[in-house]
């Protein structure tokens, strides 16, 4: 086709769709383009004559755009599953405009499914007494596969158990030579494993088998803080000698089989198989330059997107997370955009993912579920940060640190609000995932979401960088399901500050106060919400996380943490059945921590210094209260009976606060507001209140004129970096202890001695007993949350 016929054909085809698909609309023109199932590509869009394909559709919106238009459009979806062979990539000057915004939407009480997947049409033999197999289609390759809308799982060892986490199953010879040598060709299987600290878990590809029958691995970059995987939570999938349950599938993409192992009584031939291809279904991509704006979608069922956690490896600064910038949708570069009442399921990677430059983005109403990762990430350049670090262990040198505040550039996401979305039932796939992830970004607003059966945290804010986030009336609950050593809130503030060396950090704090608040640089407000941990805590501000105001939270079961951070105030939050646990604090942190309800005695871990204020709070019985007299803090606060209006039902306002410092705020607005989201979201399990707390004294014990402790708590574990809740904590030194001069100190927790495991103190001694000739001792230690090698003189 020439020039000209191509230009001619183009002015047609946009000449007869603003004569069939034109209304008026409260006297303005307003483009109605249709898609249907019933339809043809060759059609004009007209409701008579709609498209098929939504690609379609868009290409032909796109050349009417090109012509001029600027007028409302709505691409309207009509009932059905629409499969695409390739991503929807909007461009800029596919925009909409401010008051005349580009509409995709499913048709008003239509059920439209975008599917990144393909149904097959197979044909089923039998392979042996149980299993089936048939050929797969030239070209198709998958790691996911749907029959009749249910998921199948893949041959894997362990089977998979509903009722077990993590992973629904795990084993510790997952990988063992013993099994593995019966596998014929275990190339292209997979080990998931959680992070040997249970920080997040970690993917392998099996790429070979060595000589000596060890499996050749490639994988593992998933977490921030490298580690072996666990030697006990693990499973392996992908593997034919695996096939051995039913609802179990493996697919030989050399030979291009696919074999199932089919439920009793249930016929192959008689399933509708899906399979999962693409990454991404929707992609609204810009730049600063030039935003991509005024986008709305709605009403959209995105399924079946192929998992990714091969790809999860790029570092978010020194948080625990690295990242893979995609989703079924993706946002980068835009204005205005929307994506609301939309549902996710059935997806093997993120949700939505909103990526660099973004302002002004609205999710909303959206219902999350059943997904491989994470559900709703907003995540900025590492361009737009100032000095930046990539590992935990990482530091920018002092003389090489720029110290202006705030971002170096506008490549993050801003006024973006996450509200009233529903989600559920996430990372089933891969473990350090988050209902909300937010990571160098600014001004974020969460609300009223509903978000439960977690992995880790429900929200987790993953650094300083930049602060002003909101997060108010959200319901988080059933999280830290599969992991350990965190909160239903998490968050991290190992910003330019930061040093992994307490020493080397308490020195650039003291020499450099104005440096902790420059990421940081607005406050971060968490108000009105109600947390639920049972495996963790419910607010969780670990390493440096600096500028929060914290207030009318409702705490149900975890409790409230602030590790080594500044400017923290928190005040007026109810803490059921549990209290404050304030961990390793700066001098001159700034901290307030007043006019809270707590149930126990503080847990402080290594705190010499106990901020501004803590002081004027509640408690519920008086050796609580007295405990944490003794050390010079709560001058002011009192106790009161636990009498609230109705605490089963989870109301905990006090019945009477005219002799209290508290003030009652309302417990029935937390969580999801939009009708079709609250009739489906589960509640919280409400604790029974405990009327009798138990103390936090620790028995001790001395060694070599030294005072330990036995590691007991997952505070304690968290404060010191450890794996496991065990080891033997140095809680007191003399300068004449042989310990001392052989470089121990304060807060170094004992975990071997003698190439011997050490979980407690009796364990010591027994180990000390019989190398009592020993004029030294080879001891580890875990010191600044790493391991190290002492060797004490006695």
């Amino acid at each position: 086709m020439n020039t000209l016929c191509y230009r001619t054909t183009k002015y047609l085809l946009c000449c007869l769709i603003l004569v069939t698909c034109t209304v008026i609309c409260n006297g303005q023109t307003k483009q109605l383009l249709y898609v249907s199932t019933t339809g043809d590509d060759r059609n004009n869009g007209s409701k008579e004559a709609p498209f098929a394909n939504p690609l379609a559709a868009k290409k032909a919106i796109a050349v009417l755009k090109k012509s001029g238009y600027t007028g409302s459009i709505e691409l309207i979806i009509e009932e059905g599953t629409y499969y695409l062979d390739q991503p929807m990539l909007f461009s800029a000057e596919e925009s909409g405009e401010r008051e005349h915004p580009y509409i995709i939407r499913a048709a008003e009480g239509h059920q439209v499914v975008f599917s990144a997947g393909v149904p097959l049409d197979l044909s089923w033999q039998k392979h042996d007494e149980k299993i089936w197999k048939a050929a797969v289609p030239a070209g198709i390759s998958f790691e996911t596969l749907f029959a009749n809308g249910r998921q199948l799982i893949r041959a894997r060892y362990p089977n998979y158990d509903f009722n077990i986490l993590p992973f629904n199953g795990y084993s510790a010879d997952a990988i063992s030579q013993e099994r593995t040598k019966n596998w014929k060709n275990p190339v292209e299987a997979y080990i998931h494993a959680l992070h040997s600290g249970r920080w997040g878990g970690f993917h392998y590809k099996v790429v070979g088998r060595r000589d000596n029958g060890t499996l050749q691995l490639t994988g593992g970059q998933q977490n921030n803080r490298p580690s072996p995987m666990h030697e006990t939570y693990r499973y392996v999938e992908n593997v034919f000698e695996e096939l051995d349950s039913p609802q179990e599938w493996y697919l030989d993409t050399a030979a291009r089989t696919l074999y199932y192992y089919p439920a009793p009584e249930e016929d192959p031939g008689k399933l509708h198989f899906e399979v999962s291809q693409l990454e991404n279904i929707i992609t609204l991509e810009g730049s600063e330059q030039d935003p991509i704006h005024d986008i709305i979608i709605e009403g959209i069922h995105f399924m079946h997107t192929a998992p990714t956690f091969m790809k999860t490896a790029e570092p978010l600064l020194r948080s625990d997370w690295t990242i893979y910038r995609q989703g079924a949708v993706k946002i980068e570069g835009a204005e205005r955009c929307k994506i609301r009442n939309a549902d996710f399921s059935a997806l093997g990677g993120n949700a939505i993912f909103v990526s660099k430059y973004n302002r002004a983005i609205d999710i909303s109403g959206n219902l999350i579920e059943n997904i491989g990762a994470g559900a709703i990430n907003v995540v900025g350049s590492e361009k737009a940060v100032r000095s930046p670090a990539f590992r935990y262990e990482d530091t920018v040198p002092l003389a090489e640190m720029d110290t202006i505040s705030g971002p170096q550039t506008i490549q993050y996401p801003s006024a973006v609000t996450i509200s009233d979305n529903l989600i559920r039932n996430i990372g089933r796939i891969e473990k350090q995932v988050a209902g909300v992830q937010i990571a160098m970004a600014s001004e974020i607003s969460v609300i009223h979401n509903t978000i439960y059966n977690v992995p880790r945290a429900g929200i987790n804010i993953g650094d300083g960088t930049w602060g002003g986030h909101l997060l108010a009336h959200n319901d988080v609950f059933k999280t830290v399901l599969e992991t350990s050593d965190h909160g239903a809130f998490n968050s991290w503030g190992r910003d330019r500050f930061w040093h992994p060396d307490r020493a080397a950090m308490d020195t650039i704090a003291a020499q450099h106060p104005t440096w902790v608040t420059l990421d940081a640089i607005k406050t971060t407000v968490i108000r009105n919400n109600r947390f639920q941990c049972d495996h963790g805590w419910d607010i969780d501000l670990d390493d440096g996380s600096t500028n929060y105001a914290i207030y009318n939270n409702l705490c149900l079961s975890g409790g409230l943490k602030l590790r080594e951070g500044f400017f923290r105030t928190v005040y007026n939050n109810v803490i059921v059945n549990n209290g404050f646990h304030p961990h390793v604090w700066f001098k001159n942190s700034h901290d307030v921590f007043r006019n809270n309800l707590v149930m126990q005695a503080h847990q402080d871990i290594q705190v010499n210094y106990w901020g501004d204020t803590i002081d004027y709070n509640l408690y519920i019985d008086t050796a609580s209260l007295q405990e944490d007299k003794k050390k010079g803090i709560e001058a002011h606060s009192i106790v009161i009976a636990p009498s609230f209006i109705d605490p089963a039902s989870g109301d905990f306002r006090l019945k009477d606060t005219t002799q209290s410092y508290f003030t009652n705020f309302d417990m029935h607005i937390f969580g999801v507001t939009n009708p079709r989201l609250r009739k489906i979201a589960e509640q919280p399990s409400i604790p029974r209140l405990l009327t009798q707390v138990a103390s936090n004294r620790n028995e001790t014990f001395v060694w070599e004129k030294s005072t330990f402790k036995n590691i007991e708590t997952l505070g304690e574990q968290s404060a010191a970096g450890l794996p496991n809740i065990a080891g033997v904590l140095l809680i007191g030194i003399p300068k004449n202890s042989p310990l001392y001069k052989s470089g121990l100190k304060v807060g170094d927790v004992i975990v071997n001695c003698e190439g011997k495991q050490v979980d407690n103190f009796h364990e010591l001694l027994r180990i000390l007993e019989n190398s009592q000739y020993k004029e030294s001792l080879k001891i580890s230690i875990y010191r600044n949350q790493q391991i190290q090698p002492v060797e004490v003189q006695r």
